[in-house]
């Protein structure tokens, strides 16, 4: 079966890659909610074994402030 094959994955997260345990062409983030195509999964934690869609989403999850536009 296709990886990119039906709707949410289910992965598993390893230090610099990922196993596909359920086939499916996205995954959540775990701040924002938002669909990840897994051809554009970029963030992920291995400990915490979530997604993120952004730098900023991890920021977010890390308890980390925002960094603030120059300007």
């Amino acid at each position: 079966m296709n990886t990119y094959e039906g709707g949410e994955a289910v992965l598993e997260y390893r230090d610099s890659n990922i196993r596909v345990v359920r086939p499916g062409r996205f995954v959540r983030c775990a701040v924002t909610g938002e669909a990840i195509p897994l051809d554009e999964l970029k963030y992920w934690s291995v400990d915490h074994q979530e997604a993120y869609a952004s730098p900023a989403a991890v920021l977010t999850r890390l308890g980390q402030p925002q960094p603030r536009p120059a300007g």
